[in-house]
């Protein structure tokens, strides 16, 4: 009976596949509901009475599972990227003039496609079974979401055909309108959340920490990339990628081409601006993307967006309200920032209560009051803005809009310095605002990620004195935070390892949290890679600071001015004494003992994030890539390994644990 069993679970798993595939990606049905749901109800009596036949990829598993906590965080196999925009022909022109010109020929086929307005996810699927699904995230950690994706119909939970031993598929979640209109009914008549827009509505879906309510949601996806992956070759283009994908089970957009030229992608665009409301979920704009992978590689990357890709955004929408008031909100860097206060309207799929004025030569540019009938724009996931007031209308009472003379938070002096067009507070870190942002700043995922450390907590530790400067949070400890709101014994317990978990970071997050003016994610990594430690950065004159890529005039006096500030020195003496360290990268160190040698990391390593282990093997000469070939070196291992350990040891790469890999550096 076990036997005729497992044949039968099998025979009904590969039915029910299929019907799903036919029935949700090809759009073409071969039998009828009461079928489908008499083979899934047979399918889910077998493995209850034979528990050892469920298997993660069948069918019945898409039912979602009772809670499982918060998300952990995940590291991607490769970076998510976003992309640029541009809003008008003459930029999108000088896209494709740049592309013409790094590749040296014309015209250039590009794939355009309709950009949904959706969430991205990675898929990774090992051997063909999907075995983790992740957000984007920052790009280079999200958040662990598989079992809500795992309810979504258009995600294969097993590749058809052939399958390599690793791929990282990348695709856009959406909720499509006629889903997104029975939901808010559904909510409406019981008595539950209603959504805004269609996204909004995918977003919290997929945030359910309850899967069975995901599964309740009418979500769908588009693959539209391929990532990491191995044991297998890439296509020569893009299109034949979109081919490879639906081969294998995904959804793919039907209104995804080739196209030649910028003449091609305006042509294109055209098209479906007109579409765009006869279209069965939302789209804020199109894709562009070079079709030649090798291209690709040739045009390489900028920043966090590739050379090679665009989107085109359709334009932004407005709307007309009422201006009721003014606030100026102070942030990091003391810079008041005037927030118009507007009757609510609907505009861009949202309400908009608050809009953003930018500085005061903006307000007097466009002469905007107190009292004025304003039109509010709003494009996408972009801060709404006051465009412009209507004079016609401007009531005999409208006020002008004053800067405060004092900031409002503290009633420190509001300075505004020559050729700057923004106002500061001036009383630096004593500011409760400054402080606060500061330390949200200093505390982020991309600088010393810290987590637990909410906006709301440290409002409140603050307030009540805990902390005045970012190294007083090292000296936090679990009494003083459990008597904090909302915080028990062993959330305190959990902050403060955090904290003390991150006292090992990296120099450019150290530079980047620091907060300087100016100084973002990639310019403290230039600094960190040109100069190698802190205390050369600390002493360099403008002119060395010149010499740095990413590094202007600008940049380089407010480094040079950071760092000659004596209170500046002494919170990076404060925090150095709390125990902050990173790997030290020396001249000596770039001609060390992994010089030119060819790492790959996978697995959890113990006492070290990814981030950290790629950092300490760079600093000592090595390179880190992302997957396991015959020209890798040494395969850095921690739990969970997975294929790429399979693969190492297939090819003869030698593998090392941390305390191996320390050894042969000499530390151990």
């Amino acid at each position: 009976m076990a036997a005729a069993a497992q044949q039968r679970a099998a025979e009904l798993r590969e039915a029910l596949t299929e019907h799903n595939h036919r029935y949700y990606v090809l759009d073409a049905p071969s039998i009828s509901d009461a079928e489908y749901d008499r083979l899934f109800r047979e399918l889910q009596a077998l493995e209850a009475e034979h528990p050892e036949l469920a298997q993660d990829d069948s069918p019945t598993q898409r039912v979602g599972a009772p809670p499982s906590g918060a998300f952990e965080a995940v590291a991607h196999l490769q970076a998510m990227q976003s992309l640029n925009n541009c809003f008008s022909e003459e930029e999108l022109g000088e896209f494709d003039r740049r592309v013409r010109e790094m590749l040296s020929r014309t015209p250039i086929e590009y794939v355009a496609e309709p950009k949904l307005d959706g969430l991205a996810v990675s898929l990774i699927y090992e051997r063909g079974s999907l075995v983790r699904g992740a957000t984007r995230g920052d790009g280079q950690t999200g958040e662990n979401i598989t079992a809500n994706l795992r309810t979504i119909r258009q995600i294969p939970l097993r590749l058809r055909g052939q399958a390599p031993d690793l791929i990282e598929v990348r695709g856009e979640v959406y909720l499509p309108r006629a889903g997104f209109l029975k939901m808010n009914e559904d909510a409406l008549r019981d008595g539950g959340k209603v959504f805004v827009n269609p996204r909004n509505a995918a977003a919290g879906s997929l945030r359910q920490l309850d899967s069975r309510l995901t599964a309740k949601r009418p979500l769908a996806m588009y693959a539209y990339a391929i990532a990491a992956h191995e044991g297998y070759a890439l296509p020569a283009c893009h299109s034949e990628v979109l081919a490879q994908l639906g081969d294998w089970g995904f959804s793919v957009s039907e209104l995804a081409e080739p196209v030649q030229g910028l003449e091609g992608l305006l042509a294109y665009y055209n098209r479906i601006s007109e579409q765009r409301t006869e279209l069965p979920f939302d789209i804020d704009g199109v894709v562009y993307k070079v079709n030649d992978l090798a291209a690709r590689e040739e045009l390489g990357s900028v920043a966090r967006a590739p050379r090679w890709a665009i989107a085109h955004k359709f334009p932004a929408e407005e709307a007309v309200t009422t201006l009721e008031a003014v606030e100026f909100q102070v942030g990091r860097t003391g810079a008041l920032t005037p927030v118009a206060r507007l009757q609510p309207v609907f505009v861009g799929g949202v309400t908009v209560s608050n809009a953003t004025l930018h500085n005061l030569d903006e307000i007097r540019r466009k002469d905007v009051r107190i009292g004025d009938q304003v039109v509010v724009r709003r494009a996408g996931d972009v801060i709404p803005e006051v465009v412009r007031a209507l004079l016609e209308k401007r009531p005999p009472d409208a006020a002008e809009i004053q800067q405060p003379a004092q900031c409002p938070v503290c009633g420190g002096a509001v300075v505004r310095e020559e050729g700057e067009a923004v106002a500061r507070c001036s009383a630096g870190l004593s500011c409760r605002a400054q402080l606060h942002n500061a330390l949200i700043h200093f505390v982020s995922r991309k600088a010393l990620d810290i987590e637990g450390l909410g906006e709301k907590l440290l409002a409140q530790l603050i307030e009540l004195g805990h902390v005045r400067r970012a190294a007083d949070l090292y000296a936090l400890d679990q009494d003083t935070l459990a008597q904090m709101e909302r915080m028990g014994e062993k959330s305190a317990a959990n902050v403060v390892a955090a904290i003390a978990a991150k006292r090992q970071t990296t120099l450019a997050r150290f530079i980047y949290a620091l907060g300087i003016r100016e100084v973002g994610e990639v310019t403290a990594q230039a600094l960190a890679a040109h100069f190698g430690d802190l205390d050369p950065i600390i002493a360099a004159s403008e002119e060395e600071l010149l010499a740095v890529p990413d590094v202007g005039p600008i940049v380089a006096a407010h480094l040079h001015q950071y760092f000659r500030d004596e209170a500046h020195l002494e919170l990076i003496q404060e925090l150095r004494n709390a125990g902050l360290h990173w790997p030290q990268v020396t001249t000596a160190a770039r001609e060390g003992p992994f010089l030119d040698q060819s790492f790959v990391i996978t697995g959890t390593l113990e006492g070290m994030s990814r981030d950290e282990a790629k950092a300490w093997i760079e600093s000592l000469g090595g390179k880190v890539t992302s997957s396991v070939s015959k020209n890798t070196d040494f395969l850095l291992a921690g739990e969970a390994a997975g294929s790429k350990l399979a693969k190492a040891e297939k090819l003869g790469v030698t593998v090392l644990d941390l305390a191996a890999a320390r050894k042969l550096a000499g530390e151990g």
